[in-house]
């Protein structure tokens, strides 16, 4: 082809053409797009206004090549009408080429200028898309929303029609890059394929949002993004190599924005001949041109179709296993009963589809935000520091009633009691935090997968782990968790007593289930991690809980021994509290009628009675004074009898009395006296009678033994 100014001037209306295409195309789908209140079509605007400037830098350089050619032909002519003579200019003509010299500053700084722009505003889109889209689901205030258009059918058509209107242009236009002139027009269909490339996934997407794929269309947006980063990093790199690559002078620049992956796009007969080259370069001669290759090559289509229609009809047959229950689907509603352990037969996807459920598998579901990590030894103290984004369980503060008030007797024992009521009162009516970990294990009843499945939708938001549903039973469960928390003090919470809090918490969630027709059943509830929240107020649990055991020792071991004194004494602490009512009324009866009133007397007849009653100490001491006293009013009586008795022998003989009387006391005097001495008596009259006698052993060893001769 001759590189005349008409074959420029028609890549020129070609490259015009496209920038008139572009632009309409890229205002029909903003304009469009907002009406519809769609994001996927306002986004596909945007990425096709990128493409906007290729054709109009494509369409300048075009036009100012063909001033170029018509610029050399007329100094062509100008040359001929001279018939060969010589100028005194001839050195400066090519110097004095105005059109030459504007195209060569064109290439090298309107195609770098363009190719950096279209790579800026590409990157720019790919940013801002993802920085959008990653708002989706903030919880700060700043979410954004999705939108996808009311009218479906007119998106999908609308969007397969430009798709293939924009790929039959990009074909035109790739056809006519193959010939040297018209090379720089592949960046223009490169820039055309991409926008029948996006066009084409919105359709993908349209269709699946028919049928109630949610996250499709949104999964698009991101490969679209994605996309145009990818063109924005080619563009780049080819800016950077067209800096380095040696050129022939006579060679055509290609401008950075004429990307190699478009252009693959566009000319996809280029793959096909890449691929029989690298075959035959793999086997080492032209295969290509046997008569099997030419034969699958002629066959591949039917066998492609022979594929997709046994997929589609495995598609149609669903085996459920035993342990499995599944349902059909069909644009999101469910069609027919549960099957559990046959074979399904559906409609073809994408007309109906076949969710299957594990009833029997156990899932866990965590129910804060994250498990804290323990250690072997839990100390609760030096766990870490505490974590912002974690929040605390609110409970009830610790009860000190009756805790350290040790069992009172007495008049006071009331008003002390009800004094040490009203100070635990006050100290319980604060509130507490603590930190759990609370792991709930569940499972879809036998009998309750249709109420799972219309309890909550399955879809998932980016960046969550959990889908719609688990969010949804997190809450209820969460729900429940903070309710039952804060009805409980934290000692009972920590340390619980008779019904277990697990088995508790674990009723409450089902009945909440229940209650809601989740068609869930809960197996289990687990507390790995149960503690204050983590720092200072760790220590200072710790050293509390610490005081408040010394003291319930101190306590208890006061009242053991209080309980020991007033068991031995009178029996019972509860006989103990009777005596003791009882002598404040015999002090209060002394004090009203004096202490030897007759009411006196029956209070303190009273108290005696039931020390007795109790047998214990106090009742074996005043068994044991009554004995006493009456052994020495006995004793006195005994005595004065036998003083009375001996009166009339007194009275009969004096003298000889009182010989008698003092004899026998000398008598029981001297019988303990080992020297006895005589005195003022006439020795005429005493007469000693001594005997000596000898005790005899009763066995004598020494009469046995032999004794030697």
């Amino acid at each position: 082809m001759m590189h005349d100014q008409f074959v420029f001037r028609q890549a020129t209306r070609v490259a015009g053409l496209g920038a008139l295409f572009q632009s309409a195309l890229a205002l029909f789908l903003l304009v469009y797009g907002n009406l519809a209140a769609d994001t996927g079509l306002i986004l596909a605007g945007l990425f096709v206004a990128t493409g906007v400037l290729n054709w109009t830098s494509l369409a300048v350089l075009f036009h100012q090549h063909r001033l170029e050619r018509v610029e050399s032909l007329e100094n062509e002519e100008i040359a001929s009408q001279r018939g060969g003579a010589a100028s005194a200019f001839e050195g400066e003509r090519v110097e004095n080429q105005a059109a030459s010299r504007r195209l060569r500053l064109m290439h090298q700084w309107l195609a770098p200028v363009a190719s950096v722009l279209v790579a800026l505003m590409l990157g720019a889109l790919c940013y801002g898309t993802l920085l959008w889209l990653g708002r989706l689901d903030d919880s700060q205030g700043n979410a954004t929303t999705f939108r996808v258009g009311a009218h479906l059918g007119w998106q999908l058509a609308i969007c397969t029609g430009l798709a293939l209107v924009t790929f039959i242009f990009s074909r035109f236009v790739a056809g006519m890059a193959k010939q040297k002139a018209w090379q720089n027009l592949r960046g223009g269909a490169g820039a055309m394929v991409g926008n029948a490339l996006v066009l084409l996934a919105l359709a993908v997407g349209t269709i699946f949002q028919v049928f109630k794929k949610d996250g499709v269309l949104e999964a698009i947006a991101y490969g679209i993004a994605i996309f145009a980063g990818v063109i924005a990093a080619e563009t780049l790199l080819n800016l950077i190599l067209n800096l380095y690559r040696p050129r022939k002078a006579s060679e055509t620049p290609r401008p950075a924005f004429d990307s190699k992956l478009l252009g693959l796009a566009a000319a996809p007969d280029s793959i096909v001949r890449s691929i029989n080259e690298a075959v035959n370069y793999q086997f080492g001669f032209d295969i290509t041109s046997s008569w099997g290759y030419q034969l699958l090559v002629r066959s591949v289509l039917r066998l492609c179709s022979l594929g997709a229609v046994v997929l589609l009809l495995m598609s149609m047959i669903v085996v459920v296993s035993p342990s499995e229950q599944a349902v059909r689907l069909r644009g999101g509603r469910v069609i027919g009963d549960v099957v559990q352990g046959s074979m399904l037969f559906k409609w073809p996807w994408p007309f109906e589809s076949v969710e299957r459920f594990d009833i029997g598998q156990i899932r866990t579901l965590v129910l804060g935000a994250k498990l804290l990590p323990t250690s072997t030894v839990n100390l609760w103290p030096v766990e870490g520091e505490p974590d912002t984004e974690r929040l605390p369980f609110i409970v009830l503060a610790s009860s000190l009633q009756s805790a350290l008030s040790a069992p009172e007797v007495g008049a006071d024992a009331t008003r002390q009691q009800e004094m040490s009521d009203a100070d635990a009162a006050r100290v319980s009516n604060q509130f507490a935090l603590i930190d759990a970990d609370i792991v709930l294990e569940y499972r879809v009843r036998a009998d309750g997968l249709l109420e799972y499945l219309q309890f909550c939708g399955d879809a998932r938001s980016r960046g969550s782990a959990l889908d719609m549903r688990e969010r949804t039973l997190r809450a209820i469960a969460l729900r429940e968790a903070s309710q039952l928390f804060s009805t409980r003090s934290i000692d009972q919470v920590l340390s619980p007593q008779g019904d277990s809090f697990v088995s508790q918490l674990k009723q409450r969630v089902q009945g909440a289930f229940d209650q809601g027709r989740t068609g869930v059943e809960v197996v289990g509830i687990l507390l790995p991690v149960l503690r204050p929240p983590a720092g200072e107020s760790a220590g200072m649990f710790e050293e509390l809980s610490i005081d408040v055991q010394n003291a319930r020792k101190i306590i208890d071991e006061a009242n053991r021994a209080l309980n020991v004194t007033l068991s031995t004494l009178v029996g019972s602490p509860a006989a103990a509290r009777t005596i003791v009512a009882a002598i404040d009324d015999l002090k209060r009866a002394e004090k009203d009628f004096g202490p030897e009133s007759p009411a006196a007397r029956e209070k303190r007849a009273q108290v005696e009675t039931l020390m007795l009653d109790a047998r214990a100490q106090a009742a074996s001491v005043i068994s044991t004074a009554r004995a006493k006293r009456w052994d020495m009013l006995m004793r006195a009586r005994t005595t004065s009898s036998e003083v009375l008795g001996q009166a009339a022998n007194y009275h009969m003989a004096p003298e000889i009395y009182r010989e008698r009387a003092i004899m026998a006391v000398l008598t029981r005097a001297l019988a303990a006296a080992r020297i006895k001495y005589v005195l003022a008596v006439d020795p005429a009259r005493v007469e000693f009678d001594v005997q000596m006698e000898q005790p005899e052993p009763g066995l004598n060893l020494g009469d046995y033994l032999e004794k030697k001769e």
